[in-house]
């Protein structure tokens, strides 16, 4: 026996105190069967209702929501989302924005959009490459910020360490990092070896007579 394909509704208010309300009686109209509201901020990674909706939903059915920033934060999550969709052959509306991949140019927006996706991670990536070499060439690190850049945090440290007592691990922990990052910018876990382990050092004069 084919199952019954189910349409699934999906809504997001950013806060507790935003009403849903506007978003649910539009998916009610659209004749949604079951409908998941998640209160949660756009930058928060946390979508219960959404990641319960998905496992609900089965091949032949419609997901659909009211508008596409309300399922994802980034076109890239949306396209992640799209495509997981399509391969399980559950098809997506979005009221807002008219896209209905059960028609053929709803399916074509989505290979628009694919195809754009992968173009800026091209482009983001090689604009990464390029910030990462010329911190090279003018002796920065690039990356997420240092643990120990901030010279209040080293005193703190360096406090820490020479109290004696507290335990290595203890000191890490207090300081919010791991113990062999600890150990990393303060070798042997002495405050007096202090060093920045990214520092990229000078070069010698003799290894630029060879390198002339």
């Amino acid at each position: 026996m084919v199952p019954i394909a189910m349409v699934i509704g999906y809504a997001r208010v950013s806060t507790v105190d935003q009403n849903p309300e506007l978003q649910l009686d539009a998916l009610r109209r659209a004749g949604c069967e079951r409908i998941y509201t998640d209160r949660e901020g756009g930058r928060s990674p946390r979508r219960p209702q959404l990641e319960t909706a998905l496992e609900v939903l089965r091949s032949g059915d419609v997901l659909v929501v009211w508008a596409l920033d309300r399922l994802a934060r980034s076109l890239t999550e949306l396209i992640r989302l799209g495509t997981g969709l399509d391969r399980r052959g559950v098809e997506l509306r979005s009221l807002k924005e008219g896209i209905d991949t059960t028609t053929a140019a709803g399916r074509f927006a989505y290979q628009i959009w694919g195809a754009m996706a992968e173009f800026e991670a091209a482009r983001n990536s090689e604009r990464s490459k390029a910030a990462a070499a010329a911190a090279k060439r003018n002796g920065r690190r690039w990356g997420k910020p240092r643990m120990f850049a901030d010279p209040e945090k080293v005193r703190t440290a360096k406090a820490l360490l020479r109290d004696g007592s507290l335990s290595k691990r203890a000191v890490a922990r207090r300081l919010g990092c791991h113990p062999v990052t600890l150990y990393r910018w303060f070798p042997g876990g002495d405050p007096d070896a202090f060093r920045d382990p990214y520092e990229i050092p000078a070069e010698r004069p003799a290894e630029r007579e060879r390198a002339a």
